[in-house]
């Protein structure tokens, strides 16, 4: 059997799996799963080129359960997991870097749950899954919020009083797993330029950007929660705090309804009243799917301005993540609004995904870079384990 890794990346209603193979502390991925809840509950994996679909339990939840599907279904293919690497969202001013899921830590990481309420707990119900169903296999943790950690305190900081910072009310920043991974592939495709100030546009149901120079972050969208920033989904970003105490204070009765409303029916779907997918605005020809469209695209225009600030200027520009990788009319919506900053996309290159978008003439050259999480996941998990056994 292969000695592999399993990653894992748990959302309120899905569950996503990497395996990977482990040999001279790489790590090559084998296959990839998706276990997606609700109505019709079912896990679906593919390696070599071959799926499998399994029809999971009626009412199966982020549980012990679902693990046991999941692992099943990898053991038969002839996969023996020798780690579990998770996904974690928040790892608050704590956690800098990836961890082994010792139990101690386990219990500081739920101590963090009032930071990230919706993401938190779905992840440590998969990690507890695991130690429940595979008491052997050591897990480890991969934070999203460490990416963005060499931040400047100026950058970090809300304008409010010093002991709320102190105590944590600050700047985070997320899908820092997606910018690792997306940073390491520009160095192998332009090392020159990857040293260099890049603005990176993580673009899916969830969305932010980030600015990163030689690599490092230097200032992000998103802020205390994933809530902030540019639109998303079904997600407002940046929105002014009066209008939240309006809301609070005319419309909702206590904060567990707001934030329900603030994470699911705001962001595209709010705008266009019809869905939080792009594909099907893009396919929709009524001017409330336009205006979020529209919307879209200009306030992740308006975010590479201000981050361009952060940098002092760009150099180049980097789409990744569902949205950002494969619809160019999203990335020509955002072209449209920076060609002020030398921004010009190539029509054909474009259209086609390709790598290099930019037009030969722009200033800023442009990249289209698929992202992947979970090679980040394993990969950390790998260092991990490998420290502990020194």
């Amino acid at each position: 059997m292969d000695r592999v890794a399993v990653t894992f990346n748990a959302g309120s209603a899905s569950l996503k799996i990497g395996v990977f193979r482990l040999k001279d502390g790489l790590a090559f991925r084998l296959g990839s799963g998706i276990a997606t809840l609700g109505d019709q509950p079912r896990f679906t994996f593919r390696s070599s080129g071959r799926d499998e679909a399994v029809d999971l339990p009626a009412g199966v939840g982020i549980d012990a359960g679902l693990v046991s599907q999941v692992v099943g279904c990898l053991v038969r293919r002839g996969f023996d997991p020798v780690v579990a690497g998770h996904r974690i969202v928040h790892g608050g001013q704590t956690f800098n870097g990836p961890v082994l899921l010792e139990p101690d830590v386990v219990l500081r990481l739920e101590d963090l749950t009032h930071l990230a309420p919706v993401h938190l707990p779905p992840a440590l119900a998969i990690v507890r899954a695991v130690r429940s169903a595979y008491p052997d296999i050591p897990q480890t943790a991969s934070f999203d919020t460490a990416f963005h950690s060499s931040q400047s305190g100026l950058a970090a900081r809300l304008a409010i009083p010093r002991a709320l910072h102190d105590a944590g009310v600050r700047r985070y920043g997320f899908h820092g797993l997606s910018y690792k991974y997306v940073s390491a592939e520009l160095r192998k495709h332009d090392p020159d330029l990857a040293a260099g100030r890049i603005i990176c546009a993580h673009l899916g149901s969830g969305a932010s950007l980030c600015g990163m120079v030689d690599g490092v972050s230097i200032d992000t969208s998103m802020g205390f929660s994933p809530l902030d920033g540019i639109p998303m989904s079904t997600r407002p970003g940046s929105l002014d705090p009066g209008a939240v105490v309006h809301l609070l204070r005319n419309n909702f009765h206590d904060a567990d309804s707001l934030e329900d409303f603030l994470y699911h029916h705001c962001g595209l779907l709010g705008v266009s009243g019809k869905s939080g997918d792009v594909r099907v605005l893009l396919e929709d020809f009524h001017p409330a799917s336009r205006e979020a469209l529209d919307l879209f695209c200009f306030r992740i225009a308006g975010e590479i301005g201000r981050l361009a600030v952060s940098l002092h200027g760009v150099d180049a520009i980097v789409f990744t993540a569902g949205v950002g990788e494969h619809q160019p009319e999203i990335r020509t919506g955002v072209a449209h609004h920076l060609g002020w900053l030398g921004l010009s996309l190539s029509e054909p290159a474009n259209k086609m995904n390709a790598t290099v978008i930019s037009a030969r003439e722009s200033e800023i050259v442009a990249f289209v870079i698929p992202a992947d999480e979970e090679q980040v996941i394993a990969e950390e998990a790998i260092e991990v384990i490998s420290h502990h056994r020194l």
